[in-house]
C-alpha cells in the first residue's frame, strides 16, 4: 500500500478533535485510509455505498452511532441523518477520536440541517496521490522554504525531462489511473470516472440530471484551469444565465472536480485583483477532459505550448496544496496578480503572515525579466516574503537575487 501523508495526519487529529472527516474526490483512496485506521484501532468499517448497511443506518442511527469508539464511518453523505446521532453522542461524550468519518462530497456543500458538527468536526482534504507519494519520498519543500530557503535551494540537478513532465500531467494522481497500463485504458477510466461523478454524485447531492449541461460545463472549466474565474464567460459559453452557472460550478467544487484558488494580498498598495483562479483538482483529469494526449502537448506551436503552460500551473498548484495541506500553520493559499497583469501564481501564508510564493514557468530557462511578479510582491510585502521561487523545466537550482531562486518543478518531491 502506497503511505499516505494524510493517515499519519488523520490519526493525529483523533488524539485532539472528536470527529475527523476524510473529504476528497470518489477513488481517490478515502476507503482504504478508513480501513487502515480501523485496523490500527480494531474496529469495523460502517460502509454506506452498500445498500443493505447504508438502509439499516438510515432506519436505525442512533444504535449505529452507538457503539465502541471509535466508530468509522465510509462515505457518511450518503445518510446525512448520522450527523444527528453522532451529535447526540457527543452530547453525552464529547471526548476525542470518537469518530472517523469519510465523504466524497464537501461538509459546507450538504443541506444546512445536516451540518449538524459544526465547531465539533475537524476536516482533512484527501487530494489525489502526490508525486511524492507515488515515488515512496517524503516531499518537504513548502516546509524547507519556510524554515531556510538559502538552504532549501541547494540540491542536485534535476534528471526529469519536458517528456516525464508531461507524462505525470496527463497520468494525474488518482490510484486507479496510475494502475492502468496504458493511455488507453487510462483514459477509459477517466471517462467513466467523470460521467459516474457527475450523474451520481451531484445528483445525489441536488437531485439534478446531468444531462448535456454539466459535462459541458465542466469541459469549458477543464478549458479555464489556472486562468482566472470569469463567470460570465462561462455562463455565456454554455447557455445558462450566472446565477444558475454559479450554482453548477460550485456542484462541481462539491464533488471535488474543480476548486478556486482565491485572490491573496489583496490588501497590499500594489492593487491586486479580486477574483480567484480555477483549477482542475487532478491534472489527468483535466487533460482527458480536453483530449490533450502526450503527443498534442509535447508539440512547439503557440496552441499546444500554451495548454502545456496551463496544465503545468494546474498540476505545479496541486502539489502546493498537497504539501500545504499536511502543515500546520498554515493561514491560507491563493495567487496573486495586480491590475497590471503582474502576477504569481501561488501564495502560501503561514499564521504569523510570513509568505512563501511560487511562479510556474514552462521554459528550461529563467531570464531576469521573468521575475517581474515575484519581485513586485517581494518589495511590496517586506520582511514577510521569506522566498520566492520561479519553478521551470531546467535542471538546475540557484538563487537569483535577494530571496529569488529557480528550482526545477521536480525539487518539489525530490
Amino acid at each position: 500500500m502506497i503511505m499516505r501523508r494524510a493517515l499519519t495526519l488523520a490519526a493525529e487529529r483523533m488524539v485532539d478533535e472528536p470527529v475527523v472527516l476524510l473529504e476528497g474526490p470518489r477513488t481517490v483512496g478515502k476507503s482504504t485510509l478508513l480501513r487502515a485506521l480501523a485496523a490500527a484501532h480494531g474496529g469495523v468499517v460502517i460502509d454506506l455505498d452498500d445498500p443493505a448497511t447504508l438502509d439499516a443506518a438510515a432506519a436505525d442511527p442512533a444504535t449505529f452511532m452507538a457503539g465502541v469508539a471509535p466508530v468509522f464511518v465510509d462515505e457518511y453523505q450518503r445518510a446525512p441523518v448520522l450527523l444527528d446521532a453522532i451529535k447526540a453522542e457527543l452530547n453525552r461524550d464529547g471526548s476525542p477520536g470518537r469518530f472517523v468519518l469519510t465523504g466524497s462530497t464537501s461538509y459546507e456543500a450538504l443541506p444546512q440541517r445536516a451540518q449538524a458538527l459544526t465547531g465539533r468536526l475537524h476536516r482533512v482534504t484527501v487530494y489525489p496521490l502526490s508525486q511524492g507519494e507515488i515515488g515512496g519520498v517524503h516531499e518537504h519543500l513548502i516546509a524547507d522554504l519556510f524554515t531556510d530557503a538559502e538552504a532549501a535551494v541547494a540540491g542536485p540537478l534535476s534528471v526529469t525531462t519536458r517528456a516525464d513532465y508531461i507524462d505525470k500531467i496527463v497520468t494525474g494522481g488518482f490510484p486507479m489511473a496510475l494502475s492502468r497500463a496504458t493511455e488507453v485504458t487510462r483514459n477509459r477510466w477517466f471517462d467513466d470516472y467523470i460521467r459516474l461523478t457527475l450523474e451520481r454524485d451531484v445528483a445525489e447531492l441536488r437531485h439534478i440530471r446531468s444531462g448535456t449541461i454539466l459535462p459541458r460545463l465542466f469541459e469549458h472549466l477543464a478549458g479555464q484551469t489556472a486562468q482566472l474565474l470569469n463567470m460570465a464567460k462561462i455562463a455565456t459559453e454554455v447557455g445558462l444565465d450566472v446565477r444558475t452557472t454559479d450554482s453548477y460550478v460550485r456542484l462541481l467544487e462539491a464533488v471535488f472536480l474543480v476548486q478556486r484558488l482565491p485572490a491573496w494580498g489583496t490588501t497590499l498598495r500594489a492593487r491586486a485583483t479580486a477574483r480567484p483562479k480555477l483549477h482542475v483538482i487532478d491534472s489527468g483529469v483535466a487533460a482527458r477532459m480536453l483530449r490533450l494526449t502526450p503527443n498534442k502537448l509535447a508539440r512547439l506551436d503557440p496552441s499546444s505550448m500554451s495548454e502545456l503552460g496551463h496544465l503545468l500551473e494546474t498540476f505545479v498548484v496541486g502539489e502546493v496544496m498537497r504539501q500545504a495541506s499536511w502543515l500546520d500553520g498554515v493561514a491560507t493559499v491563493g495567487h496573486w496578480r495586480t491590475r497590471d497583469d503582474d502576477e504569481v501564481d501561488v501564495v502560501v501564508e503561514r499564521d504569523d503572515g510570513a509568505i512563501v510564493a511560487i511562479e510556474v514557468k514552462t521554459a528550461a530557462r529563467v531570464p531576469g525579466s521573468e521575475f517581474k511578479g515575484l519581485r513586485k510582491l517581494r518589495d511590496a510585502y517586506g520582511g514577510g516574503f521569506l522566498a520566492g521561487v520561479a519553478m521551470y523545466l531546467g535542471e538546475r537550482s540557484y538563487t537569483f537575487e535577494d530571496r529569488l531562486h529557480v528550482m526545477p518543478i521536480a525539487r518539489l518531491w525530490s
